[in-house]
């Protein structure tokens, strides 16, 4: 999708009536058309290089780019610091932020100093407990949770003021989201927490991993019976989903790790495969088709653990960008920066859409 006020590399778009972001991502989802967004694995690693060039592998296939915020309770570079280097080059990101780690006065001036830097998409979250990550040790904060983080940057942007009533003098531009997990139990109350997040300001989804879209039929019903996927105010769901390497993988995740729902369906899939690392690439393909055609669902999430390269071919096999090829650094114009090359952190402009 090319817009006709498409800017240079390191400026933001306007805002267009109606809209609360200078971003891609928002415009893409208000027009109606199906977003793609995906997720790099920040760098356990000071080289602005290495995050170019892990950005640089989606060019072409997707809409937004998440940023991690010490995902699963591990350390690695912070989600501003990354969201950083790809905005100044154009690179449209999302700016997830976790509970865990900050109080609400980090957290407000995070939000400032991402905005400023161009960040124009912000998931919020309320974080993995530290006993699950690499510093077990570390002293958890938990000031805020999802919800109140989410009403604390409504707050800011739309009443240009801080949480403790201070005004701001140029509030955060910047599109809300949330996260949603309709696969484990209790299933009963996802559509009803997720009204709430709604309520608190959040207008984009990104959902778990969704490997049973039996359950996530059932959770779209739900919502449209909410009113939540109409109006000017309407939520956009995109999809979580990602391939799976092997059954043995499949196992291990089911097992291991909390809020994943696999069933053995999916399993037994992948152990009759000849080759488990292609079936698990086909099967997030098949998954991606059956979810586009769900009423309600408005894009996908696909996070390719360790398997990125994957990303452009199963979003080549569905098609499900019909044609259109969403904005990356030299699209335009074979001559802009090229995050590929080694000295891309070199000159890089101020600041970019997201």
């Amino acid at each position: 999708m090319k817009f006709d006020d498409e800017p240079v590399p390191g400026y933001s778009l306007p805002v267009l009536p109606g809209h609360v972001s200078p971003g891609r991502l928002e415009r893409v989802l208000r027009a109606g058309r199906f977003a793609v967004t995906t997720e790099i694995d920040p760098p356990d690693s000071a080289d602005p290089a290495e995050v170019l060039r892990r950005a640089a592998i989606f060019d072409g296939y997707v809409d937004a780019i998440n940023a991690t915020d010490g995902s699963g309770a591990n350390c690695h570079m912070s989600s501003v610091g990354v969201c950083s280097l790809l905005t100044r080059v154009g690179y449209a990101t999302i700016l997830q932020m976790s509970c865990r780690d900050r109080n609400r006065i980090a957290m407000q001036g995070e939000i400032l100093g991402a905005a400023a830097m161009g960040a124009c998409n912000l998931l919020c979250l309320t974080g993995d407990g530290v006993q699950a990550g690499d510093h077990p040790h570390a002293r958890p904060v938990f000031d805020l949770d999802s919800l109140s983080l989410l009403e604390m940057a409504r707050r800011m942007r739309d009443e240009s003021c801080f949480e403790s009533g201070r005004p701001i003098d140029s509030p955060p531009r910047m599109f809300l989201g949330a996260a949603a997990n309709p696969f484990v139990p209790p299933r009963a109350w996802r559509a009803q927490r997720l009204a709430k997040k709604v309520a608190a300001g959040a207008r984009f989804i990104q959902t778990q991993y969704c490997f049973d879209t039996a359950v996530l039929r059932d959770f779209m019903a739900e919502i449209a019976d909410l009113g939540l996927l109409e109006g000017p105010d309407r939520i956009h769901v995109l999809v979580g989903m990602g391939p799976l390497p092997s059954a043995r993988s499949a196992r291990w995740v089911r097992d291991n790790v909390p809020g994943i729902h696999i069933p053995d369906s999916v399993i037994k899939r992948l152990e009759g495969a000849q080759n488990q690392r292609e079936e698990g690439a086909r099967l997030c393909r098949d998954i991606l088709q059956e979810v586009r055609e769900i009423e309600g669902v408005s894009g996908a999430h696909i996070m390719a653990y360790r398997q990125e390269a994957t990303v452009a071919r199963i979003i080549e096999e569905t098609g499900v960008l019909e044609g259109r090829v969403p904005w990356y650094p030299g699209r335009d114009d074979p001559t802009e920066l090229n995050p590929e090359a080694p000295d891309a952190a070199g000159d890089l402009p101020a600041a970019a859409s997201s």
